[in-house]
């Protein structure tokens, strides 16, 4: 680069050509980049040029013919207008009115600069779907900004606002709005005409309440009200049908509602708040809730009705007033952390509790089973229906008592799912019946079967998750192979020795869980799984690891090797630079130790790459 510019900052300018440009901006790659370079002391002012760099220069204007074709990369007829203008992380302190010449912009990068105002001519970039100006020290937009009719992205965070301008509501194309980490107090109605965004993040801020029309954005999967002064959420929060994420942490929330219709919910974040119970409703309403976290709230109870939030992975009541756990517990298939510390618990001894979840859930288990058969002799007693009556009120069949879902359940939930009954067999027909009501979702966990049902064949074709962890599965049949939609499979606590290579053959395949089983070795099938990206294997009996088997696994990504039997790490896994979760406590090795594995795995992997013999 010629000039005053340095190798420090840089200006990303992409999918851009022009003819005769290398004169004034040199590049390096047309086709790919350009990056203008920010003096050492960052810009604050943007080269003229830029403002101009769809038009050709003086010294393309005069070229004639056979110049440019010397060069004809550069020639006219190979221009392609600027699209992608990256200015961030410099020291601007205001973009000039110019850049409406720049009309064929889809994405404008501004974030960490110093901008206090933006020009009105923005509004110009008819064209622009991407917008960021996160990290300025902007408290308003110019209203012009919120007729921009293409804008999907919004990224206004970490600036000054103190509300947001109800013109918002203008950018009916909007699918993502950033606004947290600002002083914003009011959301003004009429956000609710933003029917297409997906998410909308407004963490750390200070707003007091949510106005009325916000269930009116039926496609919002993702909303994060973390770190504001909520003191509770619309009793219609519900509508919000689409919604999978939300965030309350931190905020003065005394009581949850219902959230009738909210069945999509995955995640609830509510902790630090001021919360005392638990509505019985919440439980019957979020049948795919997978992570509730009520850490550091008021609540005293549990009600038993948690049980029917079958679907839950984490359930985080720590620092509660809680002193009893109800039993049901017990009947979560999926529960895989159970966090109750901080509670005055009396009902179990603490050497339990501090055993973990495990044992916290087989000690409800056992009591549950104990209030069961107390229970039984009572209704004997009484003259409750036996289990022959009780069956045939259910108009079920004496060789198939259990408690399967029926079709409407099917068809709503397009989940099959029978856990606790003690299955060692399933009937072809319930099989049958849930491909009649195209089930994805296959879910047979704490049951006590052998190996895979072969009615599980009928689904081979529509099955994206397959749960059956907690079983006696000691074998997996060949058939396995045929599952090309399957995305998880959870074989966690069973007797598996080995997996069939045919299991290699499953490229759809992205999450394996096969921990707690008594594998001495990553079967050979794994390491042809190229779309893999989770792996779980922790809890087995794995002796050594297979690096250049791993190596084929481009896309893996976490790998979980906790308590296995490796006695040796080698160097070489240190290269395997796709892996950002590398899990290896519990092993007898001697290097890397603890003090290592306790930094994290990018310390891991620095570890074993300066350990490469040279």
């Amino acid at each position: 680069m010629c000039g005053p510019y340095s190798r420090r900052r840089y200006y990303h300018i992409r999918e851009f050509h022009m003819a005769s440009s290398a004169s004034e901006l040199e590049s390096e790659d047309l086709d790919d980049e350009i990056e203008l370079d920010a003096p050492e002391s960052s810009q604050s002012n943007l080269p003229e040029r830029i403002y101009d760099i769809n038009e050709a220069d003086a010294d393309s204007q005069a070229a004639n013919l056979e110049q440019l074709s010397i060069k004809e990369e550069d020639a006219w007829w190979n221009q392609v207008p600027l699209n992608n203008l990256d200015l961030s992380s410099n020291a601007l302190t205001h973009i000039s009115p110019k850049i409406e010449n720049l009309q064929s912009l889809t994405v404008l990068i501004l974030h960490d600069n110093a901008l206090v105002t933006l020009p009105p001519e923005m509004a110009k970039l008819e064209k622009l779907v991407r917008l960021n100006l996160s990290h300025n020290k902007l408290s308003d937009l110019p209203r012009e900004l919120y007729s921009l009719p293409e804008l999907r992205h919004l990224n206004i965070s970490y600036n000054e606002f103190s509300e947001l301008d109800p013109d918002i509501s203008d950018l009916h194309m909007l699918e993502f709005l950033d606004a947290g980490h600002n002083n914003i107090q009011i959301i003004p109605g009429g956000i609710g005409f933003l029917v297409r965004l997906t998410a909308l993040l407004l963490p750390f801020n200070h707003i007091k309440e949510l106005p009325p029309d916000l269930v009116s954005m039926r496609s919002l999967q993702k909303l994060d009200l973390m770190q504001n002064d909520l003191i509770y959420l619309p009793d219609d929060i519900g509508l919000l049908r689409k919604l999978q994420c939300l965030y309350i942490q931190h905020n003065d929330i005394k009581m949850l509602p219902d959230f009738e219709g909210s069945e999509e919910l995955q995640e609830l974040h509510a902790s630090n708040n001021f919360i005392e119970s638990v509505p019985k409703a919440l439980c019957a309403n979020l049948p795919h809730l997978k992570i509730f976290d009520l850490r550091d709230n008021k609540i005293s109870i549990l009600p038993d009705e948690i049980c029917l939030l079958r679907n839950l992975h984490r359930l985080d009541v720590s620092n509660n007033s809680i002193n009893t756990l109800p039993v049901t517990l017990s009947a979560l298939a999926h529960l895989i952390s159970l966090q109750v510390d901080g509670n005055p618990i009396k009902t179990i001894r603490r050497d339990i509790l501090q055993c973990g979840t495990t044992r916290i859930l087989k000690t409800l288990q056992e009591r549950a089973q104990a209030k069961a058969r107390e229970g039984g002799a009572d209704n004997a007693t009484a003259g409750a229906p036996g289990p022959d009556e009780a069956l045939r009120l259910r108009g079920g069949q004496a060789n198939e008592a259990r408690n399967y879902p029926d079709k409407y359940k099917l068809r709503q939930s397009r989940t099959l799912a029978v856990n606790l009954e003690e299955l060692t067999d399933v009937p072809e027909s319930v099989f049958q019946m849930a491909r009649e009501e195209n089930v994805h979702v296959v879910d047979f966990a704490r049951n006590q079967l052998g190996t895979l049902p072969a009615g599980l064949q009928h689904l081979c074709h529509l099955v994206t998750e397959l749960v059956l962890g907690h079983n006696l599965i000691s074998h997996i049949p060949p058939f396995i192979s045929q599952f090309t939609r399957i995305t998880f499979i959870d074989l966690s606590n069973n007797l598996l020795k080995d997996l069939p290579s045919e299991i290699g053959v499953l490229n759809t395949l992205r999450e394996l869980n096969i921990a707690n089983n008594r594998l001495e070795f990553l079967p050979n099938g794994l390491y042809e799984l190229q779309s893999l990206e989770v792996l779980i294997a922790s809890d087995n009996h794995i002796k050594a690891l297979n690096v250049s088997g791993l190596g084929a696994m481009r896309r893996l990504a976490t790998l979980d090797l906790r308590n296995n039997d490796i006695d040796f790490v080698p160097p070489i896994l240190g290269n395997l630079t796709n892996i950002t979760r590398l899990e290896l406590v519990g092993n007898p090795f001697r290097q890397p130790r603890h003090q290592i594995l306790a930094k994290g795995t990018e310390a891991i992997m620095s570890y074993l790459r300066d350990r490469i013999p040279i």
